[in-house]
């Protein structure tokens, strides 16, 4: 009952919509005022836009449907027009035959009857006298500055005439050395553009029984032209463009990918034209045919003398003759392999890739271990052609210029086929750069937003997963394929993470963020990249060595600001204990000292909310933890030595200041309470820095421990006047 309604509703609905008097801002008026609230305006708007998919989904199905039809239209208006053009023909013929019995009756009847008049007379005119027709047959000129070839002369004939015209083309030499090749046709015509049906030049076309040659017209030496095209008979289609005045008496030559449109002088020339391009064709045509089925048909078995004809024959050896070594030959007269260059076309027109390449393999696996006779190898040059356009194809497909959505599964079509073609190390290439092109433009696309860690988490979710889809589609289309194509996949994967950590680099370190803010998010980019690990993929050694050098300069820069505040803080030490003023502050303090690991700050702290340390050292202590801390999320072994001398040199600026203040103090009750601080910062500071770099890092640091052991000296002679440094 519900799905009825449903129905009911959607059909209502789409004859609201397909009325012709429908208004929608008056319909979105009327919807707002009947519904009840935003959960009714939902409901419709999916309605809305499930009809709008409904509608989308049917109209490419006629288009498809329609586009179908139009192709198989075309080819059967192709195939009448032939048919057509091969009956004019047949009609004319016998017409010119129907003409020519009384030409040919006239001559006899004459002369019999001067034979009878003469009454046996001795006359050497009825003997002697010439047939006045004969002798004419031969190269007739047609009107309108065409000729045509009447079959007159013999090969030697024929061969003279296409030699003696192509005599006045420049840059045509080379088809002079074509043995059989002889002229059917030429005259003057004129070319107009494809697009826009502009004048463009003046041409001669020549065409021979094999092939059709273009020459343009050079006006300044008559009677001469310059070689433009030539174009086979095979790939070379005609099409009668219908008149449409001042357009008229036009033709069309289509030679995939291009066409051209061609002028004749008159009505006549262009039939002319018509017929004999389509006779022409055919007649190559069943050559090539009649050329296959000898190549094919299986020779007789050769002629074996017979006993009795042979008297010097042993009557005893009945040893049977060894059989001659016949030529195989290859059946190419099926109707499949006749139509397959045709419908290769129809395939790659019609974008139907999947069904080119099985074409293809079906040949491959027909020809295999079979030999190459010349049918064989014009047979293969014309796919070749055809593989080669298909190539093309392809290749724009995954050309960057091409819509980069559908993210990497749009590829696999034309990778998957590529691959088939044998074409796997371009499929490659081509895949990774298209891949390259879409990751360069979401990064692109990524909006910048205020806060550097917000836009970090997109950045590395919008190019890991896009890594991450990448290689899974890469494993996928190139599974069992060379294991070089993994190498390239390798090289890609570093060129991208270089592109990412230019982007990285740029918002988190050329902006001068704060220490925490950049060890958070080279933390985050570190996680994602330890994602790529599920496919085996381990890119962050790449990542390490990309951001080394831009975390040193943040652990150089912040390792300054340390020591310059500390050296400020020093130049105002008045050696006196801190004074929190509140409980609540004292609380804080403790926690701060807990968190950064002093566990024994009890002890320093005093009566009421007094604590006996001096305000110099615990900033510090909390200054320097934080430092480590950070420092210890940037970690990687690269780094090693750059952390361990900034914690050095930020150690030696507190402990020379407390030093040279214990030995300048005169006043015995300061001196006290500096001996104080400094037993906290050797005894207490020092190891806390200790065993948290040794946690972090994974070993101990022999520069800390030195730099531990030299404070003895201040604990057991503080008077001294020697520098600890």
């Amino acid at each position: 009952m519900v799905m009825a309604m449903s129905d009911s509703g959607a059909s209502r609905l789409r004859r609201q919509l397909e009325s012709g008097g429908f208004e929608a801002r008056l319909y979105v008026k009327q919807l707002s005022q009947q519904s009840d609230g935003d959960r009714d305006l939902q409901e419709h708007r999916q309605r809305i836009q499930a009809l709008a998919e409904e509608t989308a989904q049917n109209l490419k199905r006629n288009v498809y449907q329609n586009y179908r039809q139009f192709i198989e239209t075309a080819r059967e208006i192709s195939y009448l027009e032939s048919e057509m053009y091969q009956l004019s023909h047949l009609l004319t013929e016998q017409k010119s035959s129907l003409e020519s019995i009384p030409l040919t009756l006239l001559p006899a009847a004459a002369a019999a009857g001067a034979a009878a008049a003469s009454g046996g007379e001795e006359g050497g005119g009825g003997a002697g006298g010439r047939d006045p027709l004969r002798g004419q047959a031969g190269f007739f000129p047609a009107p309108g500055g065409a000729s045509r070839d009447s079959s007159g002369p013999g090969e030697e004939g024929k061969q003279r005439t296409l030699t003696t015209l192509l005599e006045k083309v420049e840059g045509c030499r080379h088809l002079l050395e074509t043995p059989g090749q002889y002229l059917v046709y030429n005259g003057d015509l004129v070319e107009y553009d494809a697009d826009h049906m502009a004048q463009l030049q003046r041409v001669h076309g020549f065409l021979m029984n094999d092939c059709l040659l273009v020459a343009t017209w050079l006006p300044q030496r008559r009677g001469m032209y310059r070689y433009d095209a030539l174009y086979a008979l095979d790939g070379l289609a005609v099409v009668n463009v219908k008149d449409n005045p001042p357009m008229k008496d036009m033709f069309k030559l289509l030679m995939f990918p291009e066409s051209r449109i061609f002028q004749a002088e008159n009505a006549k020339i262009k039939r002319e034209w018509l017929e004999v391009l389509e006779e022409t064709k055919r007649a190559l045509s069943e050559k090539r045919r009649r050329e296959q089925e000898e190549a094919a048909a299986p020779r007789g078995p050769p002629q074996v003398a017979s006993k009795a004809s042979n008297p010097f024959e042993d009557e005893d050896d009945d040893e049977p003759a060894a059989p001659e070594v016949e030529e195989e030959k290859v059946d190419l007269s099926m109707e499949w392999i006749q139509e397959l260059p045709e419908d290769l076309d129809v395939s790659i027109a019609q974008r139907d890739f999947e069904g080119a390449v099985d074409l293809l393999d079906k040949l491959n696996h027909y020809l295999e271990d079979k030999p190459s006779p010349p049918p064989v190898k014009e047979l293969r040059a014309k796919v070749d052609e055809r593989v080669r356009q298909l190539t093309e194809v392809l290749v724009f497909e995954l050309s960057p210029d091409r819509s980069l959505r559908g993210g990497p599964k749009a590829t696999r079509r034309a990778v998957s086929q590529l691959i088939r073609l044998g074409q796997c190390t371009k499929a490659c290439e081509l895949f990774l750069r298209n891949r390259a092109a879409a990751v360069h433009t979401a990064i692109r696309q990524l909006r910048i937003e205020g806060a550097t860690l917000l836009y970090i988490h997109k950045l590395c979710h919008v190019f890991f997963t896009s890594l991450l889809e990448t290689a899974r589609e890469f494993e996928t289309d190139f599974a069992g394929t060379d294991s070089g194509c993994y190498s390239a996949f390798v090289v890609w994967a570093r060129s991208a993470m270089g592109m990412f950590v230019d982007a990285f680099s740029k918002q988190v370190f050329d902006s001068k963020e704060s220490l925490s803010t950049a060890a958070e998010c080279v933390k985050v980019a570190k996680e994602h990249c330890q994602q790529l690990g599920d496919i085996g993929l381990d890119l962050t050694f790449i990542i390490h060595a990309l951001l080394v050098k831009d975390i040193q300069g943040a652990l150089h820069s912040y390792k300054e600001i340390i020591i310059e505040a500390t050296k400020h803080r020093n130049s105002e030490e008045m050696w006196r204990r801190m004074n929190l003023m509140t409980p609540e502050a004292l609380g804080k303090l403790k926690e701060e000292m807990k968190s950064c690991g002093v566990s024994n700050f009890e002890q320093y702290t005093g009566d009421d909310c007094w604590v006996n340390l001096s305000y110099t050292v615990v900033a510090f202590t909390k200054q320097t933890m934080g430092f480590l801390e950070e420092a210890l999320k940037l970690y990687f072994p690269e780094l090693h030595m750059v952390l361990l001398e900034s914690l050095v040199e930020i150690i030696l600026v507190a402990v020379q200041h407390v030093d040279y203040s214990l030995r300048c103090e005169q006043d015995p009750e300061k001196k006290a309470f500096i001996r104080q601080n400094a037993s906290f910062l050797y005894e207490t500071v020092l190891p806390v820095v200790e065993k948290r770099f040794e946690e972090g890092v994974g070993k101990p640091a022999k520069q800390l421990q030195d730099l531990r052991n030299a404070s003895r000296l201040i604990r057991v002679n503080p008077e001294s006047t020697t520098s600890v440094v």
